[in-house]
């Protein structure tokens, strides 16, 4: 009952500390300082752990590695949506300012 107990805790942690990422992510939109790498990685190992853990039938990180990997398809949403609004504003602000001769 502990070791679940640990188990569960631990990946609740986590969990929160990377859905608070995506969430500031979000709040800022901005994609400065982000890597769509850091996204597809996360996407990436999560599948493939959520399968092992599923594999080895340990449900605590099934839950876990399966949330981490919605959170890193929402990250990798935010990323795209950030890009496109910093594309927008560089291309505002070059439109505003008057041509030089």
């Amino acid at each position: 009952m502990l070791t679940e107990l640990i188990g569960w805790l631990s990946a609740g942690v986590l969990v929160l500390t990377i859905s608070r990422q995506v969430y500031s992510q979000w709040r800022s939109r901005s994609a400065q300082g982000v890597s769509k790498w850091l996204f597809i990685g996360q996407l990436m190992a999560s599948l493939g752990f959520t399968v092992y853990s599923y594999l080895v039938e340990n449900w605590v990180f099934v839950f876990a590695n399966f949330f981490i990997f919605l959170t890193a398809v929402a990250g990798e949403c935010i990323y795209l949506r950030n890009r496109r609004l910093d594309a927008s504003r560089n291309n505002a602000g070059q439109q505003a300012r008057p041509a030089r001769r």
